[in-house]
């Protein structure tokens, strides 16, 4: 989750609780399972980041950043990407001005797994879908479910309530080429009619980092991609509309330096995604970059 304000403060203060008293995990930071992550706009309208909290215990009450530069500018504030938060309040001083500010267009909904859901960025503004929504300049729904993407018509069900500005389909690492071949027609069919002029976007499974060593990895990140593959050019054949396909091969680059554990990403892995995403969803949702 993400909350944007304007606040003309020279200091910004957080005060949040956290559902669970595990704010790490042993491939992931307290910064990014339980933290929360300030960017603001740049004079030249551009996104920048500023600082992040770091939680030490499940409640944190913390000055996050102090001497900011005079001015009333747009901040967001990105949420924990695993711990749940049971409240949020933010701090400014008392003789400053303080908006809180609405979400400005349909978002791009994002239907996914651990590595949607954020796994395992340093902090809650490094996941892909918060870089992209950050380039775009668009809000974002992430749906990443851990170890749970698994293009289910009941969440089909849900998607289709949304009025997304675009469905990024990503579930493959939480699937084999069987589930793929029988799930992912249903699902595009489910949306479609529903959403007859929404775009869809599919996604290849990332390929482990370290596949390039181990055959029978690389063997079955083939065999996924060919059945997302076969999926896509029925649907087209069909006559689906608005049908846009993301390979896996390079999602976390060619150099295997782009995971934390072979599967799931790092900083370096999540920009490299954000890159590859970029321009698919630029020409699907009629964007054209400055």
């Amino acid at each position: 989750m993400m909350v944007r304000f304007k606040t003309d403060s020279d200091s910004i203060h957080v005060h949040y609780g956290l559902m669970d008293k595990s704010l790490a995990m042993p491939h992931m930071p307290a910064t990014g399972v339980s933290g929360i992550d300030l960017y603001a706009r740049n004079d030249s309208g551009e996104w920048r980041w500023v600082q992040v909290a770091k939680p030490t215990d499940q409640e944190v009450k913390v000055e996050i950043v102090r001497g900011l530069a005079a001015g009333l500018r747009e901040y967001a504030a990105y949420l924990p990407l695993y711990n749940g938060v049971e409240f949020l309040r933010i701090g400014v001083k008392a003789t400053s001005q303080f908006e809180g500010l609405a979400p400005r267009s349909k978002p791009i909904v994002f239907y996914g797994t651990s590595i949607t859901h954020g796994a395992c960025a340093s902090r809650p503004g490094m996941v892909h879908t918060a870089i992209l929504g950050r380039w775009l300049d668009m809000p974002v729904v992430n749906l990443g479910f851990s170890g749970n993407g698994r293009m289910d018509k009941e969440v089909g069900d849900y998607l289709i309530q949304l009025d997304a500005a675009a469905y990024v389909i990503d579930c493959l690492p939480n699937m084999g080429p069987q589930n793929v071949s029988e799930k992912c027609v249903p699902l595009v069919r489910q949306l479609r009619e529903q959403r007859p002029d929404t775009p869809i976007i599919l996604v290849e499974d990332r390929r482990f980092s370290n596949d390039w060593i181990l055959p029978a990895k690389h063997q079955f990140h083939t065999e996924n991609h060919a059945a997302l593959r076969a999926a896509y050019e029925q649907l087209l054949a069909e006559g689906v509309r608005g049908l846009s396909y993301i390979p896996g091969d390079t999602l976390y680059g060619d150099d295997s330096e782009g995971a934390t554990d072979a599967s799931h990403a790092s900083d370096l892995g999540f920009m490299r995604q954000a890159q590859a995403f970029a321009p698919v969803l630029r020409d699907a949702l009629g964007i054209h970059q400055p």
